[in-house]
């Protein structure tokens, strides 16, 4: 697993360092390429983003905190976005992740030995999702959406948990508005993803029950981000996020009624143009509030962006 995420790391940074040799332009990208921007034909976007979240507090069955052993969750998202129509209004491309996760009140960094014992330590290649990015109307450039169909590639095995195992169908909307002589913007995204899940009850012996943990479900994050640029190549943001899992047909888990949860997480980060084409990104995230087994932990992530 190392030497996967090795290969990746240095793919990208090959692949960014022969792109910035052949862009000179100098424009800003951090301003001008949010979420809501498309590329234009022939454009290229590579996104490297990892993060890790570690808890040892998550809610009961109702909203009351209690105490459990340290968990933590590592997350590697390549996503690799390319244009292909001359108005700028339609993007492909394809998301990937790698997991790794250690239970049973390990230490937090323990994730990145990224062993897998089939038991308190699962890591691996998880899921790929092709993808597509439209701008839907023409006169509305800061309106656009990305919706995937994500498929699990990692083994059914028993013990342990690396991800959910379900094919899924996601689709974010995104839209942003700057302001206040370009120096601030508000930046809003709603996510629907359909989980295709099977149901505990239904899981043989052999395979792994804690994968299934919300059957087929609907997963609805709501998320605002506030933006201020100190010049046009940095910027510094806040951000808060409220989070449904709605539980669709799991009629026998958790007493009897439908798996469903809900938090809050306030987050803060900052992004900065490195070169012509590379970008850093590195933000915090806590969960402040959730219902239903909710972790309570925190969020620490660092990203690098090529567009060229």
């Amino acid at each position: 697993m190392k030497r996967v995420l090795a290969t990746i790391a240095l793919a990208a940074l090959a692949f960014t360092g022969q792109a910035q040799e052949e862009d000179n332009s100098g424009l800003s990208n951090v301003q001008t390429f949010t979420p809501s921007k498309l590329l234009s034909k022939g454009q290229w976007d590579i996104k490297f983003f990892n993060s890790i979240y570690t808890q040892t507090e998550q809610t009961d069955e109702r909203s009351t905190s209690v105490t459990i052993d340290r968990q933590t969750f590592f997350t590697n998202t390549t996503e690799i976005f390319t244009g292909v129509s001359k108005n700028s209004r339609i993007n492909v491309g394809v998301v990937f992740q790698v997991r790794s996760n250690t239970l049973g009140g390990q230490g937090a960094l323990d994730v990145l030995s990224f062993e897998d014992n089939s038991g308190d330590r699962r890591s691996g290649v998880s899921t790929i999702a092709p993808a597509i990015r439209v701008q839907p109307f023409r006169s509305l450039s800061t309106f656009s959406f990305t919706s995937a169909f994500i498929i699990p590639v990692f083994e059914d095995q028993p013990g342990g948990f690396l991800d959910q195992r379900s094919f899924a169908w996601e689709t974010k909307f995104f839209y942003d508005r700057t302001f206040g002589a370009n120096k601030w913007q508000v930046f809003t995204e709603v996510d629907t993803k359909l989980n295709l899940g099977d149901n505990r009850e239904n899981v043989a012996p052999d395979e792994n029950s804690s994968e299934r943990f919300a059957g087929t479900s609907l997963f609805l994050p709501l998320s605002a981000f506030l933006s201020y640029f100190p010049s046009s190549k940095s910027t510094v943001f806040v951000n808060a996020q409220q989070t449904f899992l709605i539980g669709i047909d799991n009629p026998q888990f958790n007493g009897g009624e439908n798996f469903s949860q809900n938090a809050t997480q306030l987050g803060l980060g900052a992004k900065y143009q490195l070169t012509q084409v590379l970008n850093i990104e590195g933000s915090f995230g806590k969960f402040v509030r959730g219902n239903n087994f909710q972790g309570l932990g925190q969020t620490f992530s660092i990203g690098l962006r090529a567009l060229f």
